[in-house]
């Protein structure tokens, strides 16, 4: 008996051992395959990089090589998928705000508010009209799918424009940066409202579902607004006034912003709209440890997007795909080609934007992670073509990662929307000083060719206290002049002007095509505008040479100036060449033959391009008729033409 009941307590012992067993065996297999996924998608940039292909869409590809139909790993919660996509682009969105700066959101703020919440509401009703006759949904379906994909992904966005080093002119890359990084919120409101009604198997009229939208987007828009505010403001009240570890502060930031997330999601409010003000309040403040915050949410942001784009592409079975495959692709192509254009041209009408920024802007309107993100929702909601609306965003979002995401760089060139890089290779790092909330100390190593190698003096407001020279410290002012190869140690504010990266940067190296971008021969922008006249005469009014050159290339541009803006005059052309922090003309160029390049705009991207190709044809099919008619009265015998050729 005693024996017996040992024999059968072992045997339990053997079971929950066993058990146990398996239970670590389940904790390592999970955790092996998740962090090769994650170290996959991050050996996967070095391609990105090198082929130029979009770094987003290899993650997408990985998970969904690893997913039910490739590797065979099971997932198919919808709930996790959403809950820890949502927090992946919190964090994005805190991150994307956090390196906005402000002057860049004023030079942007109309184009980009505009495109997103107006291009948001017209591309959700443009698309979802043709989406209602290529798929089997209702009208509420298919603006429900409209709306998921009408948004811009910031992920996507910012990663062709930063890391791509693509050199756009800033008020193009401010612009389409800052709606990327507020038109989110917009999408979210509708796709979940829609959701919601669809659920409720409610019919409702077009004006009460038009009235109940307004009110619930101003509700929803403004309590995030609020708590975005003073959750930014907070955030950096808090990171001023406690004296943490450098170690423990980014995690303390992130956590926050985190907190602003949620705070604004349980009141009713846009969760990411109030992280995303979070971030920019934050980013744009005189907050303590900037540097290391910066570092620490750039690779925060990185994992974010990967985990995002691993689980939705795990999420998703290719299997299905083929069912709808003919008609999402026609509906991406609408998107891309119509969509989007249609709405961004109306949208910016009002800013009189050329048309080379115009239709840039209509092309970088890429679809990434919160387009598959959103389209979960109807899953959430349990309707019933939940799974088609998932699986068509998803073929949606490939092909624009596809078509768009690889043609970016080339379409730039092919619009002029390129300028020469402003610095050459700089080597630069920013050391945090502690107990110093607002100053730093930044380590140079100088540069061959640089200013300060070629004498040029540091200003009086940086103070260089050690140079590192072949192995030797010696005091800055012991050094004498500074030689290439030297690494200099100065203590500046925190918020120093970037004069100090132009002193150390090599020159810049231009392509050879740009040789003559900024003209041949440089202006001082100080002098008169009355020399211009007397030089060249190119017809300046009384008032205009009173002017400064410099003043008069920034009446002429409307009163706001970036680096490689032109002003044609005559038969001169001034380009600017630098500007300062304040945005004031500190170099010009001046060409005595337009040296900007062509700007050949697509006719798909330009509703202007396409009024004077119509207004060309309907000349051209006039021209003959009139011609023909014209004959019978010709008086003299017709000429044989000569070839001169011949």
């Amino acid at each position: 008996m005693i024996l017996s009941e040992i024999d059968t307590d072992f045997g339990v012992m053997r079971q929950e051992s066993r058990g146990k067993s398996r239970m670590e065996h389940a904790i390592y297999l999970v955790t092996l395959v998740g962090t090769a996924l994650v170290v996959a998608a991050a050996f996967s940039s070095l391609i990105a990089f090198r082929f130029g292909a979009p770094l987003l869409l290899l993650f997408l590809c990985i998970g969904l090589a690893t997913g039910t139909d490739g590797l065979g790993i099971e997932f198919d919660n919808a709930r996790i998928a959403y809950f820890a996509g949502s927090l992946a682009l919190a964090v994005i969105l805190f991150d994307s705000g956090f390196g906005t700066p402000l002057n860049a959101l004023r030079q942007a703020a109309g184009p980009a508010l505009s495109l997103a919440t107006v291009g948001v509401i017209l591309t959700t009703g443009l698309f979802g009209a043709a989406a209602y006759y290529l798929l089997d949904l209702s009208w509420l379906e298919s603006f429900l799918l409209g709306a998921a994909v009408a948004s811009t992904d910031a992920a996507a966005v910012f990663f062709l424009l930063r890391a791509g080093e693509i050199n756009l002119r800033e008020r193009v890359r401010s612009t389409l940066e800052v709606e990327s990084g507020t038109n989110d919120p917009i999408a979210i409101f509708l796709t979940i409202t829609l959701v919601e009604i669809i659920a409720a198997h409610a019919d409702p009229e077009a004006n009460v579902l038009a009235t109940s939208l307004v009110l619930g987007f101003l509700v929803n828009m403004g309590l995030g607004a609020i708590v975005g505010v003073l959750g930014g403001l907070g955030i950096v009240r808090l990171v001023d006034r406690l004296n943490l570890d450098h170690g423990l502060l980014p995690i303390f930031v992130l956590t926050l912003s985190l907190m602003v997330f949620a705070a604004a999601g349980a009141i009713g409010g846009s969760g990411f709209l109030a992280v995303y003000i979070a971030g920019l309040i934050a980013g744009n403040s005189d907050i303590r440890a900037v540097t290391i915050l910066k570092r620490f949410q750039d690779g925060m942001s990185w994992l974010a997007q990967i985990i995002m784009f691993l689980i939705l592409g795990l999420f998703a079975t290719p299997s299905q795909f083929p069912a709808i495959l003919v008609p999402a692709v026609l509906l991406g192509l609408f998107l891309m080609f119509v969509a989007r254009p249609v709405a961004v041209w109306l949208c910016l009408i009002p800013f009189r934007l050329p048309r080379p920024e115009i239709a840039f802007v209509s092309w970088v309107g890429l679809r990434g992670a919160v387009s598959i993100l959103l389209a979960i929702t109807p899953l959430l909601g349990g309707l019933e073509h939940g799974r088609i609306i998932f699986n068509a965003a998803f073929i949606i979002v490939l092909v624009s990662l596809v078509i768009q995401g690889w043609t970016v760089g080339p379409l730039a060139r092919r619009l002029g929307l390129i300028v020469p890089a402003r610095l050459g290779p700089l080597d630069k790092v920013e050391l945090e000083l502690p107990g110093s909330a607002h100053h730093e100390l930044l380590a140079y190593r100088v540069a061959p060719g640089s200013p300060v190698a070629r004498g040029e003096r540091i200003p009086r407001w940086a103070r260089p206290s050690l140079v590192l020279r072949d192995g030797r410290s010696m005091r800055f002012q012991d050094m004498g002049r500074l030689a290439a190869g030297d690494q200099v140690y100065i203590f500046v504010p925190d918020r120093y002007p970037r004069l100090l990266d132009k002193l150390f940067a090599s020159r810049a190296v231009v392509d050879p095509e740009d040789a003559d971008f900024f003209g041949a021969f440089a202006v001082d922008p100080a002098r008169s505008a009355g020399e211009l006249e007397a030089a060249y005469g190119p017809g300046l009014t009384e008032a205009e040479q009173k002017l400064t050159v410099g003043a008069l290339v920034t009446a002429r541009l409307g009163g706001h100036v970036e680096y490689a803006d032109r002003v044609l005059i005559g038969p001169i052309e001034l380009i600017v060449r630098d500007v300062d922090d304040k945005g004031r003309i500190t170099g010009l160029g001046l060409s005595f033959e337009p040296t900007a390049p062509v700007a050949r705009v697509p006719v798909f991207l330009s509703a202007g391009e396409i009024g004077d190709r119509v207004t060309a044809f309907i000349r051209n099919w006039r021209k003959p008729s009139t011609t023909h008619a014209a004959e019978p009265t010709q008086a003299h015998p017709p000429v044989e033409k000569v070839d001169d050729n011949a």
